[in-house]
């Protein structure tokens, strides 16, 4: 059985909005797309490969599946280790609307998200990776499906956008396995689920 694990890059006050351009992402209004890119170093790319050697398969949200489309098949360098994962390996996408996606290797799924999501998960050999894919991480994390997050914390606040964490999220906790910083302040934490949170009191006890 395969895991899923998600790697997804936030700011300081949890956006995840169009971390890679100007016109990634606009809804909203959102004029900040590309905040990411000035914090692009060796070291960010390093983990960025020790992630794409470990795929089976990649599972993305329709947003996000489009952006790629539209680039990473333009990439045909075969020693590119993004480009020739996710071009060579099978990707499935959850959305209700797209019926004819064109990039080679794609599934839709459009069922029970749930459902179809842990067969995925017991299908794949290797890692079933999702990157990026905001709101349908929000859903695999509401049904305890992610197995492993990669939260990438960059050093800036943009004080607009769509955030990961919101009200109403399901409470759950982590147990973190990994962590460093890159060179240009980009904290990296990763994290396994470790079902819900635990409580307790800081208060003194009462005297007897």
């Amino acid at each position: 059985m395969g895991k899923l694990v998600s790697t997804i890059f936030v700011t300081l006050d949890g956006v995840y909005q169009a971390p890679g351009g100007p016109q990634e992402d606009t809804r909203g209004g959102f004029e900040q797309g590309g905040w990411s890119f000035p914090y692009a170093d060796d070291d960010f790319g390093q983990f960025i490969n020790e992630v794409f050697a470990r795929p089976g398969a990649f599972l993305l949200g329709r947003r996000t599946y489009d952006i790629f489309a539209s680039f990473w098949p333009k990439v045909t360098d075969p020693l590119d280790p993004v480009a020739a994962k996710l071009n060579a390996l099978p990707k499935y996408v959850a959305s209700s609307t797209l019926t004819d996606p064109e990039w080679s290797g794609t599934t839709v799924i459009s069922g029970d998200l749930s459902k179809e999501i842990a067969d995925l998960k017991e299908r794949t050999d290797g890692e079933l990776q999702v990157h990026g894919s905001g709101a349908l991480l929000r859903s695999l994390l509401a049904h305890d499906l992610v197995d492993t997050l990669h939260l990438l914390t960059f050093p800036v606040v943009l004080g607009a956008g769509y955030r990961l964490f919101t009200e109403g999220a399901v409470p759950t906790a982590f147990r973190h396995t990994a962590g460093r910083t890159t060179g240009t302040g980009v904290v990296i934490h990763s994290y396994d689920f470790a079902g819900r949170p635990e409580y307790g009191s800081y208060e003194l006890p009462e005297n007897p």
